[in-house]
């Protein structure tokens, strides 16, 4: 399992799956090569759920907004260290 962190607060917000990380990898845009953070708003969330997203990992994300119009989160393996350190 995948731990999705908000970057603001620094508080695991959501648990995905390997293949959920993936999709989200292979679906968002990635500033570099080991970026680890992503800009998620309605729209985005929206779209990847058209294109295959899991329903799961649809509603993790939704619930990570909790109630906002964006959140960036960031992924790490648990046990990995902070995400930002890769």
């Amino acid at each position: 399992m995948i731990d999705l962190r908000d970057v603001q607060t620094g508080l695991v917000v959501g648990r995905i799956r390997e293949e959920d990380l993936q999709f989200m990898i292979d679906q968002l845009e990635e500033e570099a090569r080991y970026d680890r953070d992503y800009y998620l708003d309605a729209p985005t969330i929206a779209h990847l759920a058209e294109h295959g997203a899991s329903p799961e990992l649809v509603e993790t994300l939704r619930r990570a907004m909790d109630g906002r119009k964006s959140i960036e989160v960031e992924w790490e393996r648990p046990g990995s260290g902070p995400a930002a350190a890769g």
